[in-house]
């Protein structure tokens, strides 16, 4: 059965660092790409990272500021989504989603349950 699961979320002062993980099935997910979202109380969910279905190619929201580093393990199934310099402003719930297309990252798109990232000061 076709699946995203997402972990790793957590609680971190400001300045540390967390890493999420998306677990996804291989069927069909191996040729998806996949990204993350995040959506924080009382906003919309907003793109973060994508990467393509290699793991050779990537891009980010320019709000992240190269603070947040996306990769993926293909023998693994799964992709990450590395945390550092964490701001009070990056609390959300944190999406992983897989798509057919890569940029725009649209068509048949998929999500996962989230995981809590909460930054506290």
């Amino acid at each position: 059965q076709a699946h995203l699961v997402e972990s790793g979320g957590g609680s971190v002062q400001a300045g540390g660092s967390l890493r999420l993980s998306c677990v996804y099935s291989e069927q069909p997910f191996s040729t998806y790409a996949v990204a993350w979202f995040r959506q924080a109380p009382g906003n919309e969910r907003e793109f973060v990272a994508a990467i393509d279905w290699s793991g050779r190619s990537w891009y980010y929201a320019d709000s992240i500021e190269g603070r947040f580093t996306i990769s993926r393990d293909m023998r693994q199934k799964t992709v990450y989504l590395q945390l550092n310099s964490l701001q009070v402003e990056d609390t959300a719930v944190y999406y992983c989603s897989a798509a057919e297309d890569y940029r725009p990252f649209q068509y048949k798109q998929v999500w996962g349950q989230g995981t809590l990232v909460t930054v506290s000061s």
